[in-house]
């Protein structure tokens, strides 16, 4: 989620760079939503002020053996306005939240500008791209036909989206994450952790799964929220949520 203070600095440059992404940000309802927030927030501490002067008042009145009855009348009925004041931030803020939230990031400057895939430069290309004398099939075409990939099992199972590996390709599958593993940790300095398979919405939240693509995600659990991780990505990147790395 972008930084908040970012909004409040510069909305112009905010809208002119989701532009960019052909995202369009309605700054006028934000600008809106941003001056109820201000509004209540005020409101709310200027109450909060008054009530704790009208207690510290309270409190020296009980020292003196004054009839402090006035006082605690005025003391509840602030505490009524005060609890109507935060409720109305809390939504407020929930709003604002809901909002962010659904607000792309940022393009760095050396991206360029364009509407698909088919405005992207390519930037570099590594090794010589293979020339056949046949045409050369898909992988899950060669899987179905060497019985190794199963997508109708995999449905089966559990549902679309799914599949069951067998023989050769299975064990293939195993050797590859293998020499990944061995080739990352043995010659290039990484470290091997193994992670749950399953994500808080706070994680998910983190990453920028949610609330964009909650739609794809397969929950598992409602309290707490419980999510099936897409790739390692989420729980390795949320070992240093809320930390500073030095």
């Amino acid at each position: 989620m972008l930084d908040p203070r970012l909004f409040r600095i510069d909305l112009d440059f905010v809208k002119e760079q989701l532009n960019r992404r052909s995202f369009n940000f309605n700054t006028e309802f934000y600008a809106e939503l941003e001056a109820r927030r201000k509004d209540v927030q005020v409101k709310t501490q200027e109450l909060q002020n008054e009530r704790n002067s009208r207690s510290k008042a309270i409190g020296q009145a009980k020292a003196k053996g004054e009839d402090v009855q006035p006082l605690l009348n005025e003391v509840q009925h602030l505490g009524d306005e005060l609890k109507a004041a935060e409720t109305a931030l809390a939504g407020i803020q929930t709003e604002m939240e809901t909002l962010m939230e659904g607000i792309p990031n940022i393009l760095d400057e050396s991206v360029p500008d364009g509407k698909s895939e088919d405005f992207n430069l390519e930037i570099s290309r590594w090794g010589d791209e293979p020339e056949f004398d046949f045409e050369p099939k898909d992988h899950v075409d060669l899987g179905a036909k060497l019985k190794g990939i199963d997508f109708e099992l995999g449905a089966k199972i559990a549902s679309s989206r799914f599949v069951v590996l067998n023989g050769p390709l299975a064990r293939l599958q195993r050797a590859i994450i293998q020499l990944m593993l061995d080739t990352h940790t043995a010659e290039h300095g990484y470290s091997e952790t193994y992670v749950p398979f399953l994500a808080n919405a706070d994680s998910l939240r983190g990453t920028g799964q949610l609330p964009k693509f909650e739609a794809d995600l397969f929950k598992a659990n409602d309290d707490p929220a419980l999510y099936l991780i897409p790739t390692a990505e989420v729980p390795v990147t949320n070992i240093v949520r809320d930390v500073i790395v030095s």
